[in-house]
């Protein structure tokens, strides 16, 4: 017996479940694999024993989502790779599919060789105390969700993760076949390894966990912050290389990135790989990387682009993926009910590209039975039956969570500028953005797939950019 939100009824009359079921053996229940650096498998779709992933195109020319899962990375068996990329501008697709074809390699470089030199350093220095070592890495005061081994490992991974996207960025304006000048992708990632679970994050794709309170009810936590320009440490950063950042009349609530004298692009992000117009004007290329130690409590973690979270709730997300029949439905499972929140909800927008990962913390015996006692604990017979005649909207009445009262215990890998300078505690900031998106909704007039603002000023710095192919006018941004 599923949750409701695994029975809603889709189309006409068809439930989502059977019709994703039906269709699943011509998609492929196993993504082809082909071998990437270090001997690594790589996926660019389809299922494996630990992962889901899904993407479809919305109502565009090309679907600009990509995504890619690459398992035993950097050549370690227990090491995984999962990566979600939206692609924005005329030629974000092409961006979007550079990076997840380009980044893992570079990334999977970057960790061997922060392995390498970790080994020499301990052949050089022995077995001594490394206290110092420690203590200094435990300098922040905002770390104080890590141990002492995690904040090592945190200050390691971040170093390997900031400069590969330093990299990949780089390349790409040196890459004159890519015209990134006005085009550009987020990029959330995470790797796992064992029980260490890390996160980077460039834009406002997002990452959320599944977890199990006290009760063995679901708790969503989302990993990541959703890096909107509005965010203060954001626009402040804009603001101080001379960019702007302005929401439209039209749309008050969506705020944008704007170059100093002109009228474009309207960036719907305060960060992403290319969009090498504004560069110069507080857009970067770094992401916010953060660490989570992974507990016997910790069922699943779903990656994916804002297509799916600008109309599913993070506990909407985990209730359709703990409560998929099979694995491998999970991430098609999500992306179908995105698709149908759209037209139900804003029949007047244009429904957004989609593409979600699931990666599965568990041998699926382990999480069979820890929701079959979570169904028995926290929801009966008769809410499931009451939910089949209702929208997927009103799935959060049936939360045990509150999604207005997230804290830090629901928020635990929050990245540190976020935190407060009391331990334990988020800042106001975060608090904020990370509750934002939950319950705002974009107007009926908000075409919400564009993340560029449309000006006719535009056209003239995109054909400007056209006509000239000049490797140099790259550089040159």
């Amino acid at each position: 017996m599923g949750a409701c939100c695994s029975r809603e009824p889709y189309g006409n009359g068809v439930d989502v479940e059977d019709a994703v079921a039906d269709r699943e053996q011509e998609d492929g229940e196993e993504g082809d694999a082909i071998i990437g650096d270090y001997g690594a498998r790589v996926r660019l779709y389809g299922a494996s024993k630990y992962t889901s992933m899904y993407t479809q195109q919305g109502r565009k020319v090309t679907n600009q989502d990509a995504m890619t899962v690459w398992e035993e990375f950097t050549g370690d068996k227990d090491m995984l790779f999962c990566g979600v990329f939206d692609g924005h501008g005329p030629y974000g697709h092409k961006v979007a599919r550079h990076v997840r074809d380009t980044l893992p390699s570079r990334l999977s470089s970057a960790i061997k060789a922060s392995q390498n030199n970790s080994f020499k350093r301990r052949d050089n220095e022995g077995k001594g105390d490394n206290s110092d070592e420690v203590s200094k890495n435990q300098g922040d005061e905002d770390s104080g969700d890590y141990d002492d081994s995690s904040s090592l490992l945190l200050s390691s991974w971040e170093t390997s993760f900031i400069k590969s996207f330093k990299e990949m960025d780089e390349e790409l304006s040196l890459d004159a076949s890519i015209d990134s000048f006005c085009s550009g992708t987020t990029a959330v990632s995470v790797i796992k390894e064992g029980n260490n679970l890390i996160i980077a994050n460039l834009g406002d794709s997002r990452a959320i966990l599944c977890s199990r309170g006290p009760k063995n009810q679901l708790v969503p936590v989302q990993l990541t912050v959703d890096l909107k320009p509005n965010i203060s440490s954001e626009a402040e950063r804009i603001k101080n290389s001379n960019g702007r950042v302005l929401a439209l009349d039209q749309e008050p609530e969506v705020f944008r990135v704007w170059m100093p004298d002109e009228d474009c692009p309207g960036l719907a992000m305060a960060r992403a790989f290319g969009d090498f117009c504004l560069k110069d004007y507080g857009l970067i290329s770094t992401p916010e990387v953060s660490y989570r130690r992974l507990t016997d409590k910790d069922e699943f973690v779903v990656l994916a682009t804002d297509g799916v979270w600008d109309v599913l709730t993070n506990y909407e997300v985990v209730k359709i993926v703990a409560y998929a029949r099979k694995r491998s439905m999970a991430a098609k499972l999500v992306v179908k009910y995105a698709v149908r929140a759209w037209k139900i909800k804003y029949p007047g927008c244009k429904v957004d590209d989609c593409a979600v990962i699931c990666l599965f913390l568990k041998n699926r015996t382990l999480l069979a039975r820890s929701f079959s006692e979570l169904t028995q604990v926290s929801v009966n017979h008769s809410e499931l039956e009451a939910c089949s005649d209702v929208s997927l909207a009103k799935l959060e009445n049936y939360s045990e969570v509150s999604r207005a009262s997230l804290n830090h215990s629901e928020i635990a890998a929050v990245p540190r500028k976020f935190r407060s300078k009391k331990r334990g505690e988020i800042s106001e900031n975060a608090k904020i953005y990370l509750n934002s998106d939950e319950n705002d909704c974009p107007p009926a007039r908000l075409d919400k797939v564009n993340s560029t603002g449309k000006f006719p000023r535009l056209r003239n710095v995109l054909s400007r950019r056209k006509s000239t192919k000049d490797h140099e006018a790259v550089e040159a941004w």
